[in-house]
């Protein structure tokens, strides 16, 4: 078995943890198996937008470690996904601007848990995941994190550009980071209520992430290296909105 991440094994406990709301990743099935309860695990999984996919049964039976699976396997999130008014609603109960981040189809464990752990020092109300090829919460995430995966929200979402669009509506400027940014980071205003965006490690934000921006920003490069590690380019950008925070509550 992984040591990534938590295994539910079987068709009683799979079930038993969508009906108590547990944070589950994705679900496995076997190929070709849609009898009985596994129909009802099917059905509860898409009422609640979770990823489902069909693999070989070799693939259950490596995950299962010797476990009866009954050719289902779920994959657990080591904490609990929040919602994205919870976090907006958490931000005006302490009467600060909303402070969010959006990680857009960033896949690696600990990029994300680096980019947590940042969350969390820098007050974040909220990080937002995609639900596709982006990476979900893990042990690794977690332990890349030093515990802020405790502290600091996770919200996973379906359609990226919806997201940013609802968030738009509700007052938030949507700042994307991207090389071919039009100003550098420090000197856009980011005192305001903002979703920091940040793509993938190699392909950056996708093309319909990136038109969602209301504007995107650069890090200045000297060097010969033409970007950063998303972690560390994220870590730069939520350090200026503190920084600029603190400084307007002089």
């Amino acid at each position: 078995m992984s040591d990534d991440v938590e295994i539910v094994v079987g068709r009683n406990g799979v079930l038993e943890a969508l009906k108590a709301g547990r944070s589950l990743n994705k679900i496995l099935i076997a190929k070709g198996d849609r009898q009985g309860s596994v129909r009802e695990i099917v059905s509860q999984a898409r009422e609640r937008g979770l990823i489902i996919q069909e693999v070989e049964p070799a693939k259950l039976d490596q995950l299962a470690a010797g476990v009866r699976h009954q050719g289902v396997v779920a994959l657990a999130a080591p904490v609990a996904y929040v919602e994205v008014e919870d976090m907006l609603a958490a931000a005006y109960a302490k009467n600060e601007p909303p402070f969010l981040v959006l990680l857009d189809e960033l896949a690696d464990p600990h990029n994300v848990g680096a980019i947590l752990r940042t969350s969390d020092a820098t007050g974040v109300h909220g990080v937002l995941i995609p639900k596709r090829r982006s990476c979900p919460l893990t042990q690794t995430v977690a332990k890349t994190s030093a515990g802020a995966i405790e502290h600091v929200p996770v919200a996973r979402i379906g359609n990226v550009s919806q997201t940013l669009k609802t968030l738009k509506k509700q007052g938030l400027w949507v700042v994307g980071a991207d090389m071919d940014g039009t100003q550098d980071y420090y000197e856009a205003d980011l005192t305001g209520p903002v979703v920091i965006v940040v793509g993938s490690e190699g392909e950056g934000m996708g093309r319909l992430t990136k038109e969602a921006c209301d504007f995107i920003v650069k890090i200045p490069m000297r060097g010969q290296i033409t970007s950063l590690n998303a972690s560390v380019a994220c870590s730069l950008l939520l350090y200026e909105v503190l920084k600029q925070r603190e400084l307007r509550a002089k």
